[in-house]
């Protein structure tokens, strides 16, 4: 016998070996949709996106079912994971993901697709309660400093001059992120952090030359 002929029966033998029963693929596939469910509800519940999109985590709680059957097909038939291998290195997804939590779930459903069809219920499980248990944790931490974004129009040009003193008594920490200078005079964006947002925007009002003011929040932590 060949060394070729050796591989080639040692992989056939070795899938052949791995095939599952009708009864151990719905076992498989039923523990895949039960934690796909508790995926649905923990999205549902962890994450605090404004837009909250249904469609989205019905999506991604199938995907765990999806994974699933293509690890136990693969499991079962060396032309098919090679197939499968092939076919999924073709494939591109445009849409983009725009929150890190959402593709934290994601990365989370197809992890637990993959473990699911391996046969590994435990871990499978294990995994979610500890994901679950370290999101609370980290959630429960504070941040530490609290951001905003200021917007100050103006036609004097030399106006962050007179905003100094305003900025430095009603905030603890302020940087100029953008200077927009036009022919009508001068936009700021200055990123700051402060506990009276009200006073701020009050104190930058009562500058003498400022002609518009507005105050935003912004998502991230400010780092001065």
């Amino acid at each position: 016998m060949s060394f070729k002929d050796l591989i080639r029966n040692n992989l056939l033998q070795g899938f052949a070996g791995d095939s599952l029963t009708s009864t151990e693929i719905i076992l498989t596939m039923c523990v895949a949709f039960v934690l796909a469910v508790y995926l649905f509800f923990a999205y549902r519940l962890l994450t605090k996106n404004a837009f909250y999109s249904k469609s989205y985590n019905i999506s991604m709680a199938a995907i765990s079912l999806v994974t699933c059957g293509i690890i136990i097909a693969m499991q079962s038939s060396l032309v098919i994971s090679l197939g499968m291998v092939g076919a999924l290195s073709i494939v591109r997804f445009r849409t983009a993901i725009k929150e890190p939590m959402d593709l934290l779930f994601l990365f989370w459903s197809i992890g637990t697709g993959i473990i699911c069809g391996t046969g590994l219920y435990k871990i499978a499980i294990i995994v979610a309660v500890i994901v679950t248990i370290a999101i609370l944790l980290l959630k429960l931490i504070p941040e530490t400093r609290s951001s905003n974004i200021l917007f100050i129009g103006s036609s004097d040009k030399e106006i962050e001059k007179k905003l100094a003193d305003a900025l430095k008594d009603n905030t603890d920490a302020f940087h100029v992120k953008s200077r927009n200078i036009t022919a009508s005079g001068i936009d700021l964006v200055v990123e700051v952090k402060t506990k009276t947002p009200g006073e701020l925007v009050n104190a930058v009002d009562r500058v003498q030359g400022v002609d518009s003011v507005s105050l935003i929040e912004h998502e991230g932590e400010f780092r001065g």
